[in-house]
């Protein structure tokens, strides 16, 4: 066990565990399922507390978020182009962060015709084949009840390998700006000083940040930070301002 189960009866207040007060077992081993480059980042401040720790963290960005690119942003034309330049953004805020070059991998899973990854059985055989010889004792990824379909269908080709595979280990399904809804069973904590930390890995999306720009009127550090705001005010923290939110499934 790595979490005490979260309390899930509905006649008493469901009181989310808080990472940063938990007793956890030395040397564990995270495997972060990102459908896109930049999910990883959307969850940084956890991640951090488990990098921190010394314990191993593994990233696989499923897909290349090409869609997400603005034509002609940073001279980038067609789906190859913004691929690679959304990978390389990646690749600078892991760089940021500190995550070893060699326990990043982009899976690059075939999609359907619209850009989702497929539910098929070679998709399932890649995720497999990542997860399999990790034996991650935790699995981050956004929570499946989203309207995301990328968001969807990475979680679908988890659990599909979990179930097939008995995979012992907890799955760690973060909240995200399109999570329709979850249950809260463990929560991150943070500070001012460190949402400012977060927000500077955000902007090295710096595609992703320019669209929310043109498009919202705010960046993408602000909308990331902003759902953390929110979750701290609705959990009335009271010392920290912000807070990432998550939801526990236990395999095996």
């Amino acid at each position: 066990m790595v979490f005490p189960s979260p309390s899930l009866q509905t006649s008493t207040p469901h009181l989310p565990l808080n990472l940063l007060q938990l007793s956890l077992p030395s040397s564990l081993t995270l495997v972060v399922l990102a459908p896109h480059p930049d999910d990883f980042d959307a969850i940084a401040v956890t991640l951090r507390f488990f990098h921190q720790r010394g314990d191993t963290i593994h990233l696989a960005v499923l897909t290349s978020g090409a869609s997400g690119v603005e034509d002609g942003y940073a001279g980038a034309h067609g789906d190859t182009e913004k691929a690679a330049l959304r990978e390389r953004e990646q690749t600078a805020s892991c760089a940021f962060f500190g995550l070893p070059t060699e326990r990043l991998c982009f899976l690059r899973l075939p999609p359907d015709e619209k850009g989702n990854p497929r539910l098929d059985a070679d998709n399932h055989q890649r995720v497999r084949d990542y997860l399999l010889p990790r034996k991650p004792d935790l699995v981050f990824m956004p929570h499946g009840n989203d309207s995301n379909v990328t968001h969807q269908r990475t979680y679908a080709l988890f659990r599909a390998v979990a179930l097939a595979d008995n995979l012992q280990t907890w799955a760690v399904l973060n909240q995200d700006a399109k999570t329709i809804a979850m249950r809260t069973d463990l929560i991150t904590p943070f500070d001012v000083a460190t949402a400012a930390w977060k927000a500077e890995l955000l902007r090295l999306h710096q595609s992703q940040h320019q669209r929310n720009l043109n498009t919202r009127g705010h960046g993408f550090d602000e909308r990331v930070l902003a759902i953390n705001r929110k979750n701290a005010a609705d959990l009335e923290l009271g010392g920290d301002e912000y807070a990432e939110c998550f939801e526990l499934e236990r395999f095996g």
